[in-house]
């Protein structure tokens, strides 16, 4: 039996007031993704869009992020944190809770996966507390500060890593971000940036990382070689010791990168790693490039890098330096699109984007910053990689057979006023749905299981081209079908199921929907 409205109301009320005491506060159900959209890397293996489609709630203490990770449905219920103020020890402490494992001395991101923390407001700044990623996957993190984690002294958390993930972690995207310390190992701290334990499709984009002894790595032993697929673009690395970064086995991709003053050494490349070193402008600093303290080497594919005032030790045992005159050792081909700086625009393209409370801003490859395109890059360089990718939309390959939304149900998130679900699937392409912000997911369900291999989306007259990023979702397992952007024809593997749904994670303005077409091949 329902409650009178005033009674729901009631308890709505009585929840909100709970959560603001402790620091967290309820907003819209439907939450808009991080904005811009996922890159490099991070963009394979079905994609990285956090918590976009489900629940925002606003944080200013520790203990609420946690309380927002521990209140959801499932481990796996997509949410958005927006964090403001400062983070610390006195204000973050351990939840308990089927959704989530968390801990006191850290912010815990352990066996959960579809969310996103990104800092509003005034700003978020992680004290002395750094964030932890285990046993998790699509993870966004954007627009925050992390500073002085200490893994001696007092206090020390998460094992002094700014940003560290480990255990089969899978797709993070961090982005916008200030990663600092105050000194290296002797003085307490450890790296800011570090993936270990089978960590992959990692990408840190328009960050700071500044004032430590370690900037990163990529695998924690010469034989933690599980770790790989991890692309650094548009970052300043400044004032480093080395391990920028150290990388051991796997694959990863540097470019339009700002290095200055890495003390000692800057991208060590070993173990049998592969780094594709692309346009980046190395600055007033030793060694930026080649296997060093190891005899296991790795190799490096370089262009368009500018190297300013480096300089370059002689080779040794341990100690393999790519310069004075860097050349590729090795050829490395990534799977996504990206577009490239000049290299001797970097340092200003990074001054104006890179880092937390910068407004987010981004660079399309033209040299100018500008506001973030919600569907992240679309126009690929030519060159490099095959843009192909046969789960984007292919207008050309039509489906055949009956639309078997047609007479089916529907339903979905948050609509806008006016608009209705059963519009995608009426056959009319006057009609459309759409969601009430940018972003929004649309459901067609049977009654019994139904097999599907393609989906056709439907943009409605006017609209055409709004609908940026997207997945396809098995809405009864989460299983994500298919990712990319763009409407038009998208196929998969053919799949049985009773409800496919539609998100879309990001968008250049509000989408229209016409027609939601399903098809069994």
């Amino acid at each position: 039996m329902r409650r009178p409205v005033a009674l729901r109301l009631q308890a709505a009320l009585g929840t909100l007031a709970l959560a603001a005491a402790a620091g967290v506060v309820l907003t819209m159900p439907e939450a808009a993704a991080a904005a811009g959209g996922a890159t490099g890397y991070a963009t394979q293996n079905g994609g990285t869009t956090g918590g976009a489609g489900g629940q925002t709630v606003r944080a200013t203490t520790g203990t609420a992020i946690h309380q927002a990770l521990c209140g959801r449905a499932s481990s796996s219920t997509p949410i958005t944190i927006e964090v403001e103020g400062t983070i610390n020890h006195g204000n973050t402490s351990k939840v308990s809770g089927g959704s989530c494992s968390t801990a006191a001395d850290k912010i815990e991101l352990k066996q959960v996966s579809n969310i996103t923390i990104v800092g509003v407001g005034g700003g978020a700044v992680f004290d002395q507390l750094g964030i932890h990623i285990r046993e998790s996957s699509n993870i966004v993190i954007q627009n925050v500060t992390v500073r002085n984690v200490k893994k001696s002294g007092s206090p020390t958390s998460n094992g002094g890593d700014a940003i560290g993930m480990e255990s089969d972690v899978r797709n993070v995207w961090v982005d916008h971000t200030t990663l600092e310390a105050s000194g290296g190992e002797s003085e307490g701290y450890d790296g800011l940036f570090d993936m270990k334990d089978n960590t992959q499709y990692v990408t840190l984009s328009y960050s700071v990382l500044r004032n430590s002894g370690r900037g990163g790595l990529i695998g924690s032993s010469e034989s933690d070689r599980s770790n790989g697929y991890v692309t650094f673009h548009h970052n300043l690395y400044e004032n480093i010791d080395s391990r920028a970064p150290l990388l051991r086995g796997g694959i990863a991709h540097m470019y339009n990168n700002h290095y200055k003053s890495l003390n000692e050494s800057g991208i060590n490349s070993r173990a049998g790693a592969r780094a594709k070193v692309d346009s980046n402008y190395f600055e007033d600093s030793k060694d930026v490039l080649g296997t060093f303290y190891t005899d296991q080497a790795g190799t490096w594919q370089v262009s368009g890098n500018i190297f300013d005032n480096v300089t370059w030790s002689e080779p040794g045992e341990d100690n393999n330096p790519a310069g004075p005159n860097p050349q590729s050792t090795t050829t490395v081909s990534v799977p996504y699109s990206y577009r490239l700086d000049d290299a001797s625009c970097v340092p200003s393209v990074v001054s104006a984007t890179a880092g937390a409370n910068k407004g987010l801003k981004v660079s399309d490859g033209s040299c100018t910053p500008q506001s973030p395109d919600p569907t992240g890059p679309t126009d690929p360089d030519p060159t490099d990689p095959d843009p192909t990718d046969p789960t984007d939309p292919d207008p050309t390959d039509p489906p055949s057979g009956t639309n078997l939304s047609l007479g089916a149900g529907s339903d979905g998130s948050s609509k806008a006023s006016g608009t209705s679900y059963g519009n995608v699937r009426d056959g009319d392409l006057g009609t459309y749905w759409s969601p009430a912000g940018t972003t929004g997911s649309i459901s067609v369900k049977w009654s019994s299981a139904t097999t599907v291999a393609k989906v056709t989306i439907r943009e409605a007259a006017g609209s055409e081209g709004t609908i940026g990023s997207y997945r396809v979702v098995d809405h009864a397992t989460g299983t994500v079908l298919a990712a990319g952007s763009g409407a038009g024809v998208i196929g998969f593997s053919p799949v049985s199921l009773e409800k496919i749904t539609f998100e879309i994670t990001g968008a250049s303005g509000t989408p229209k929907i016409a027609e939601f077409e399903t098809y069994a091949g």
